[in-house]
């Protein structure tokens, strides 16, 4: 398998495009409010469109096809829940954020509970983020190598270099315009590649529906009550709890908010983002579905013993024609650059706001920028070695360590944010007991259900017998919000009731809404 020039040249003109809008938005990266927002000037289409990209990245180019022909759709009610629920919340968290905080999201997390729980939140999302990129880094190098025949470590440096200068001349601007284009050609692509897959399979759709449903491969179950095993309502609830955690924890939401130019073109940018990623998740994971039939049908043989994940990247290389390989691999490429360069411009941010000002509050916008600036090499050649170091590996386990503490200090931010924006009676102390809580317990689920290999076989780290956590490994990110938030309450009744927190909480927000709009009249 090889590409030919005219791929080569299409995949060329995509990292060529990203070079050529940073260093145009250059200009004006004369401070940090610039650099971090954009100067709270950009449309709401635009700032909509990169939340959308923001969100699929190279992970779920790969993983939605591959889940979709070894499986149903069951992964994608997480993706479903997430409109459903924030339609309640849009409204509220986006006016919050941009009334009561700077930049950093987790700002409003110490003005409602103090500095530990902004320390516990920003220090959970920089954890994350940063463990993620570097996933991303192997992901991506891992399919171009096999694609393209380009060597893993030499495809890590060359796109780890691109998405640090991009984000670094340009800041935040230059991150949502090239957002803009990279989603356009991502959706292309894989518009282009579905069509191809439906004319080229014989029967067309409607043979593709039947077969796949047939293998069953169609639907969302199974729908029993089962917590141990993967399920529609273990998708459900954890696909509420993972919209909340986004869209009203996440720095690299959050800063979009801020990026716009009032509130309601945040609430329109924010919805539009939301609306527009289910079809697009569920575009991909129908690509894995249609090549399951494809290949059942006939259209073509599949090596033997391919991985499922693998499936797509193979009829790429294999089915499309000159053209359109360059163009769904250019669409994969962006869809790993828009992901790592909001989380470099992102952690920049949480690191300058959270950190750095705190101990140097006095330093001038010049060296604000320079040190923000160094925190984007800094975190993406941190990026890099991860990755790299990931590939000595041979991918096995390299993160799960970074992952396993992620799990256990990130464990229940959500149940966090609902605690401080539905409770007026939640206090520090109570909350500061609920983190504790929602720690313990996700230390003690993990411990109990985390196999370790053995000579001989595996063993769990710690083996309580019947005392172990048995339930699915997603409902670990529904518990831990619930422990925080119920332990945070009635720890809460046992100290003073909070003061100064009107505009923290919805009850309080509404309430200063309708004097506003009383007092208008």
């Amino acid at each position: 398998m090889s590409l030919h020039l005219i791929d080569y040249s299409i995949i060329a003109l995509s990292l060529l495009v990203p070079i050529y809008i940073s260093i145009y938005f250059a200009k004006r990266q004369t401070d940090t409010a610039n650099y971090f927002k954009g100067g709270g000037n950009i449309p709401a289409w635009a700032v909509g469109v990169s939340i959308l990209t923001t969100l699929i990245s190279s992970v779920t180019f790969l993983a939605y096809p591959g889940s979709g022909f070894s499986s149903n759709w069951i992964l994608l009610v997480q993706g479903i829940m997430v409109p459903v629920t924030m339609v309640f919340f849009v409204s509220f968290i986006v006016p919050l954020y941009r009334k009561v905080i700077g930049l950093s999201a987790y700002e409003y997390f110490e003005r409602r509970f103090g500095f530990g729980a902004r320390l516990y939140t920003s220090l959970a999302f920089f954890l994350a983020h940063f463990s993620k990129m570097g996933t991303v880094f192997f992901l991506i190098a891992l399919a171009f190598s096999k694609m393209t025949g380009v060597g893993m470590v030499e495809m890590i440096w060359i796109l780890g270099a691109l998405i640090i200068l991009i984000t670094l001349i340009g800041g935040i601007e230059a991150v949502i315009w090239m957002d803009v284009i990279q989603g356009i050609i991502l959706v292309v692509g894989g518009i282009l590649t579905l069509g191809i897959i439906i004319y080229s399979t014989s029967g067309g759709l409607p043979a593709i529906i039947e077969v796949a449903n047939k293998g069953g491969r169609i639907g969302f179950g199974p729908y029993t009550f089962d917590w141990t095993s993967l399920t529609f309502f273990v998708m459900a609830l954890n696909g509420v709890f993972y919209a909340i955690q986004k869209y009203g924890t996440d720095q690299t939401i959050v800063q979009r908010y801020l990026a716009a130019k009032s509130d309601k073109d945040a609430i329109r940018a924010s919805l539009m983002g939301v609306l527009l990623s289910v079809p697009v998740w569920a575009m991909f994971m129908f690509i894995g579905t249609a090549l399951y039939s494809y290949y059942q049908i006939g259209g073509a043989t599949l090596p033997e013993g391919i991985r499922p994940d693998a499936v797509f990247p193979h009829f790429i290389m294999t089915e499309l024609p000159v053209g359109v390989i360059g163009l769904v691999l250019a669409g994969l490429l962006a869809a790993a650059i828009s992901s790592l360069d909001s989380d470099l411009n992102c952690l920049a941010a949480i690191f300058m706001e959270d950190y750095y000002l705190r101990f140097r509050p006095n330093t001038s916008p010049k060296k604000q920028l320079l040190v923000s600036k160094l925190v984007v090499i800094v975190a993406g050649i941190g990026s890099i070695l991860v990755a790299w170091y990931y590939i000595g590996q041979n991918g096995k386990g390299v993160l799960g360590v970074v992952f396993s503490l992620y799990a256990i200090f990130s464990g229940g931010i959500a149940g966090l944010f609902l605690l401080g924006v539905f409770s007026s009676r939640a206090n520090r102390k109570g909350a500061y007991i609920g983190i504790i809580a929602s720690v313990l317990f996700t230390a003690y689920a993990l411990f109990t259900s985390t196999k370790i290999p053995m000579s001989g076989g595996e063993r769990l780290l710690i083996d309580l017998g019947d005392y172990n956590f048995s339930h699915h490994k997603y409902m670990l990110g529904v518990y831990s919000h619930f422990v925080l938030f119920v332990v945070g309450y009635l720890a809460s009744l046992f100290f003073k009731k909070p003061k100064n927190i009107e505009g923290l909480t919805y009850k309080g927000w509404s309430r200063l809404k309708k004097h506003r709009l009383t007092t208008s009249e």
